[in-house]
């Protein structure tokens, strides 16, 4: 089966977590991707979290698919072969401060004549323009900016993280469909562009009607906890043996459902709570009303009635729960591999799904510079030359 993307050459100089999994998802849907990485330590995201054996159990996720060389930037010789390999790629994705790639030689303009074809995703903090963009800038401070971080929060405590590195993974989301946009347009006759992604701006791109209400109604929103404001009732109702089902009765038929299930018919009937807006008049009292039901039943028995009365309802899932769940199971989102020792693992599957064409591991995430010799190969380097070039440290 020909996947997608293939035929398409990918350079990939981003470390961590933006730009890789940019790389990841091209290479789950088989782009072809090098990875660039310095020599002797590589990308730091091999010593996050968690270690087997000196290697994070992350990188096994996010290089997946992908072929790792060594090559030192900051030395002529590798910003030549950087070059070489541009000359020939369809794409570069990279995550450095801006002025990076300037400092290197290998500048927008620089690479734009060099490759004409060549589609650059750049991902920064804060953009490559504005002025900002020569601050440095991770998904935290992205999440923050863009106004995230400010919700994250019970009403009256900390905002909090939202647990994972969601600034970064949603950059890397944007960065995909800007290359994918990109290669339309070079489909109809143009040429390559440079994608110009900031942290916070893809995190912005997700906040819903935040700013039309405070320009509209100078409404700042609040930290709400686990409800959603404005719209009723959608909430974490606390059961009887301590857990939370997570209940959104919020649409009109659903919601008189719903009063059904939790004997409220009285409610249900109110012609006051029909519709959202006059639900979200009351909404302490609706949830004061499905709290005093849920209460009174273990986390099992709540969904069970909730699912046969056909109200959208859930747990709340940790590691374990997605282990072990056989929807998960049978729509292939746990994927079987190995790490380098053979030792088994199991990785996240691929999204989204094709239906003709799904994305496919192929191969596993590579050791530093495993393919280091067989990429020089190809560009002609000769042996003798990378013996001087291994002494020197730039591979």
């Amino acid at each position: 089966m020909t996947l997608p993307l293939e035929g398409l050459r990918v350079v990939e100089m981003g470390q961590l977590i933006a730009g890789p999994l940019a790389g990841r998802m091209l290479a789950d849907f088989g782009a072809e991707v090098i990875k660039i990485e310095a020599p002797e330590k590589g990308d730091p995201l091999r010593k996050w979290r968690m270690l087997h054996q000196g290697t994070s159990v992350w990188w096994a996720v996010q290089s997946r698919n992908k072929r790792s060389i060594t090559l030192d930037l900051k030395q002529p010789e590798g910003q030549k072969i950087a070059l070489d390999l541009l000359s020939k790629a369809d794409i570069l994705i990279e995550n450095f401060r801006p002025g990076t790639l300037e400092k290197w030689g290998m500048s927008w303009e620089t690479l734009h004549q060099l490759n004409p074809k060549l589609v650059v995703l750049s991902v920064s903090g804060y953009g490559q323009t504005g002025p900002y963009r020569d601050r440095p800038g991770f998904g935290v401070i992205g999440e923050a900016m863009g106004g995230l971080r400010f919700l994250s929060a019970e009403p009256g405590r900390t905002p909090v993280r939202v647990g994972i590195s969601i600034g970064d993974s949603l950059s890397a989301l944007h960065g995909v469909i800007g290359i994918l946009l990109a290669l339309r347009h070079r489909e109809q006759g143009g040429q390559g562009q440079q994608i110009d992604v900031a942290l916070y701006e893809s995190v912005f791109n997700m906040m819903e009607s935040l700013i039309p209400e405070y320009s509209a109604f100078n409404h700042i929103r609040q930290p709400a906890g686990s409800s959603l404001p404005g719209i009723a009732p959608t909430n974490a109702y606390k059961c009887r043996d301590g857990k939370y089902a997570l209940i959104a009765g919020n649409g009109d038929t659903i919601f008189q459902r719903l009063m059904q299930v939790i004997n409220r018919s009285d409610l249900a009937i109110d012609p006051a709570l029909a519709h959202n807006d006059g639900r979200v008049a009351q909404v302490e009292k609706l949830d004061a009303a499905i709290s005093e039901w849920a209460s009174n039943y273990n986390l099992h028995e709540v969904l069970a009635s909730l699912h046969e009365g056909g109200i959208p309802a859930g747990k709340i899932y940790d590691a374990s729960d997605i282990a072990r769940d056989p929807h998960y199971q049978a729509r292939d989102m746990l994927l079987q591999g190995t790490l380098s020792d053979g030792t088994p693992v199991t990785l996240p599957g691929i999204v989204p799904k094709l239906l003709s064409t799904p994305g496919s591991v192929r191969t596993p995430a590579p050791a530093l510079g495993e393919h280091t010799d067989e990429v020089l190969d190809e560009l002609g380097i000769e042996q003798s030359i990378r013996h001087q070039w291994r002494a020197r440290g730039i591979i």
